[in-house]
This record gives structure tokens, C-alpha cells and sequence, in this order.
């Protein structure tokens, strides 16, 4: 065999399949080609799209915090001035009953001192009956110097 035509019958087949390959195979090469490209580029969209959303949702997350931290601050003060309220109302519920039982007590003893006037009264009363009888030497009828004894104790 011819070195030469060898060599020229390779090169024509060469071309051939290289034709058929650019004819018939490229575009399908090319066209997966694209379509893998449009794949990536809507994987890479889709990618900045959830970072977006994500970042969005961040922010949506770090709203609601702050809203509910300030809530429970609200919540919190509202709870300690309803707290103060009942410390200020039994406060001043224990002074008016402090004050009423001191009251109580002030007329418990006035009462007991009145009495005991009363008592002291009566006993000054009847000293002093014994001791006009002791004076006189004769017993005093009780009965017929009421009125003298009344006007004593009322004296004294």
C-alpha cells in the first residue's frame, strides 16, 4: 500500500466523522450545553433569591423579637404597677384599720376610765359616809341622805 493515500483516505475520513459530529452531534452537544448552563444560572438565581428571603425572613424574625420584647416590657410594667396598686391599696387598708382599732381601743378605755371614775366615785362616796359616821358617832340612814350622797359623787 501507498503511504500517501493512506494517509489522505484517513484524513478524508477524519473530516468525515469530524462533519458528522458538527452536523449531527454538536447541536445536541451544545444544546445540553445551554440547557445545563440555564440550569445552573436558575439554580444560582433561585440560590441569591432564598439568600434574599432568608435575609428578609431575618429581619421579619428580628421585628417580631423586638415587638414582643417590647410587649413584655409593657406587660412587665403594667404587672408591677398593678403590683404597687395592691401594695398601696392593702397599705392603706391596714392604716384605716389600724386606725379603726385604734379607735375602738381609745373608747375601750375612755369607757373603762369612766367606769372606773364611776367606781372611784362610789368608793370616795361610801369613805365619805364612813367617815361622817365616825364623826358624828351616829350612823347615817343612807336612804333618807341619797340626795346628799348624789350631790357628793357628782361633786367629786
Amino acid at each position: 500500500m501507498i503511504p500517501n493515500l493512506t494517509l489522505v483516505i484517513q484524513g478524508f475520513a477524519f473530516f468525515a466523522v469530524v462533519w458528522l459530529v458538527m452536523k449531527f452531534g454538536w447541536p445536541h452537544i451544545i444544546k445540553a450545553i445551554e440547557e445545563r448552563q440555564a440550569k445552573i444560572a436558575e439554580g444560582l438565581a433561585a440560590a441569591d433569591r432564598a439568600r434574599q428571603e432568608l435575609a428578609d425572613a431575618d429581619a421579619r424574625v428580628a421585628d417580631e423579637i423586638r415587638k414582643a420584647r417590647a410587649e413584655a416590657a409593657g406587660i412587665i410594667d403594667k404587672a408591677q404597677q398593678q403590683a404597687n396598686q395592691i401594695v398601696e391599696k392593702a397599705r392603706n387598708d391596714a392604716i384605716v384599720e389600724a386606725t379603726k382599732q385604734k379607735a375602738i381601743a381609745a373608747a375601750d378605755i375612755e369607757a373603762q376610765a369612766h367606769k372606773a371614775r364611776e367606781e372611784l366615785r362610789a368608793q370616795v362616796a361610801a369613805l365619805a359616809v364612813a367617815g361622817a359616821q365616825k364623826i358624828l358617832k351616829r350612823e347615817i340612814d343612807s336612804n333618807a341622805h341619797k340626795a346628799l350622797i348624789d350631790q357628793l359623787v357628782t361633786e367629786i
